[in-house]
């Protein structure tokens, strides 16, 4: 690491040490128009994070901004897959909310829905991105140009990756390259985005390249086998975050070195949970719980503290309208869902932060008649409660299309030939089996939302209350599904056509045309699975 970078982690040292000196949040916050710095990882889940105590990921930079800021517990994205998830944190609006911007590998609306990188920019604020923006997607076109959902991209730098398989992007020389075609003094947003973890892995370089050891994982996901297999799969996904992390730090030493750390809000989080079976794409913990630092060094009270307040990525586009003055009428008429979280940062609640809503449509392909998965849930209390709309689907994707809502891995691949090898059919049962209609977990208790008490009669009361307040909340968003139209979901386009009726064309042996580029050639099932 070099000396600058040295310096920027002991300046940033001594002030957790005078923690009791440092400056306190205005009680305005509201205008304030600060830089605005936002890194997203692709697919990491709760708590896999150094500052929420996993050890076996490295992440110096997330930890640095969680001492220097907030560190939040009950993060949620509504929507466990990429595109739909990038959607709600740009809009505050919720994935039903937002039409064919529900669905992955689909369209934004046309000429609808504003993010807030462009009201933003219409604010007077320079925009720009690098890596991974909203995707994957078209976002269509706006007064005759393609809209730039996420500003202007910058994405020339490269770099040699520790592995062949880490993208080659240089994000911090990226970003470096808008600072410089910034105007002095004006306001800037940024959206940085990685494409880690995102797969595909070098299998064992987790260990080779990072320096790790299997015996680093105190503890494998019970919905797993604790293998050797896994746990290199594990470490691998551990060593992207690494470097994820790593570009993170050259980037706050850049702004440390232009003297522009303290004026910008650093919000550090990732869309979806881990790339994993029983984890991204569906609708549980290791889904949809996501880690989250925010650091602002000219804004926040009381620096350096944890916040449990459930926040939901809806809550994220209006806080940053909110900080750069964009006017109340112009927010309002955007009709988001989410609130603002300027309260949190002045370490003065005020929102009713007591439940949160998720839910899901169409993620990839490969069901008959190109449908979705639909699933709305609330998390209350501690509780989760889900409602499944068509339960005789396959939560995952169909076993003949490979099971398509799960990437490729060696962790899927091994479940699967446990199964077919009847050696062990539990975990491809928790993993890929069908899901009863409701589901009611006591996350405090079961994290890995492994006892259903949605059939004990202790609980019906609490789930009958979480239901009837989830239907209500959708019902008064305008949710096509519980209105009747939800079918509406399936029939919204693909951007990749071929895509379009793949269940179809698969059986009719065009797979070799169609194949996916994200499953191994060994998920497909080759025999009928009841």
């Amino acid at each position: 690491m070099n000396t600058l970078n040295n310096r920027f982690i002991f300046m940033l040292f001594c002030t957790v040490i005078l923690a009791s000196c440092e400056r306190q949040a205005p009680t305005e916050l509201r205008g304030k128009r600060p830089n605005i710095l936002l890194v997203i990882a692709d697919d990491i889940s709760y708590p896999h994070m150094g500052a929420y105590g996993t050890k076996w990921v490295k992440t110096p930079a997330f930890d640095m901004i969680a001492e220097q800021g907030i560190l939040f517990g009950n993060c949620y994205t509504p929507n466990a897959k990429c595109a739909p998830s990038r959607a709600v944190l740009l809009t505050g609006r919720n994935s039903w909310q937002l039409e064919e911007a529900a669905n992955h590998i689909g369209f934004w609306p046309q000429d609808k829905y504003p993010t807030f990188c462009e009201v933003l920019q219409e604010n007077g604020y320079a925009v720009g991105f690098t890596g991974k923006g909203w995707a994957p997607g078209n976002p269509g076109n706006k007064d005759g140009e393609r809209r730039l959902l996420t500003g202007k991209p910058y994405q020339k730098r490269k770099l040699v990756p520790p592995t062949k398989m880490i993208s080659p992007n240089d994000y911090a020389a990226n970003f470096a390259d808008f600072l410089a075609d910034v105007s002095q003094n004006e306001p800037w947003m940024f959206w940085v985005g990685g494409h880690e973890p995102h797969r595909a892995y070098e299998f064992g370089t987790g260990v080779s390249v990072g320096g790790a050891s299997l015996s680093d994982i105190d503890q494998v996901p019970s919905f797993w086998p604790d293998s050797d297999t896994v746990r290199h799969d594990m470490l691998d996904y551990a060593l992207e975050i690494n470097h994820f992390d790593t570009h993170l730090m050259r980037i706050m030493a850049k702004l440390e070195e232009i003297g522009q750390l303290d004026n910008t809000i650093i919000i550090v989080t990732a869309d979806n949970g881990m790339p994993f079976p029983r984890a991204k794409g569906l609708q549980y913990e290791y889904s949809n719980h996501l880690p989250l630092a925010v650091m602002w060094k000219d804004g926040i009270s009381q620096a350096g503290r944890s916040e449990k307040s459930l926040i939901s990525f809806v809550d994220i586009a209006p806080t940053l309208m909110e900080l750069a003055g964009v006017h109340e009428n112009q927010i309002s008429d955007l009709d988001m869902a989410g609130k603002d979280m300027l309260d949190i940062f002045a370490n003065d609640k005020q929102h009713d932060r007591s439940f949160i809503l998720l839910g899901q449509e169409r993620h990839d392909y490969g069901r008959p008649q190109n449908q979705g998965y639909p699933i709305r849930s609330i998390i209350q209390d501690g509780y989760l409660y889900s409602y499944t709309f068509k339960p005789d689907l396959w939560p995952a994707g169909n076993p003949e299309t490979g099971y398509l809502n799960t990437d490729g891995s060696p962790t899927k691949t091994q479940i699967l030939n446990m199964r077919r090898r009847n050696e062990n059919a539990k975990y491809w049962k928790l993993n890929f089996g069908k899901h009863p209609q409701e589901e009611l977990y006591h996350l405090t208790n079961d994290r890995e939302c492994m006892h259903n008490l949605a059939q004990e009669d202790v609980h019906w009361e609490r789930k009958e209350k979480m239901k009837k307040l989830l239907f209500a909340q959708l019902e008064k968003q305008g949710d096509p599904r519980v209105l009747g139209r939800g079918d509406i979901f399936d029939r919204y386009p693909f951007h990749q056509q071929s895509s379009f009726f793949f269940y179809e064309r698969f059986k009719e042996g065009e797979i070799i045309e169609y194949q996916t580029d994200w499953v191994s050639p060994t998920d497909y099932e080759t025999e009928v699975i009841q």
